[in-house]
């Protein structure tokens, strides 16, 4: 799909400035939407995603939310932690085999 339209990427500041618009500006979803090019729904689940968690709303490049990198660093142990715990019971079987 060469020359297509792909998704555009709009940082943190964006939305944030976008919302503001909104909520400190007093004008409406549709208008600031319009004024934007971007479509009602997008500004409405920014909105909603700002009220919801206003510091961790929009960690972008990749980012997560503070929480959800302690959740995957703390998979990422519990992962290591079980391959280390076969790798003892092998060595166990094996030295165990050796004794008898």
């Amino acid at each position: 799909m060469e020359g297509g339209i792909g998704r555009r990427k709009f940082d943190s500041e964006f939305k944030r400035e976008a919302v503001r618009q909104v909520v400190e500006g007093g004008r409406s979803v549709a208008e600031v939407a319009r004024s934007l090019g971007i479509h009602e729904m997008l500004l409405h689940k920014w909105k909603r995603q700002l009220n919801e968690d206003s510091e961790g709303a929009f960690p972008g490049k990749g980012r997560l939310k503070p929480q959800d990198e302690e959740l995957r660093r703390l998979q990422r142990e519990n992962t290591s932690l079980k391959e280390d715990r076969e790798i003892l019971k092998k060595a166990l079987a094996i030295f165990s085999k050796h004794r008898g």
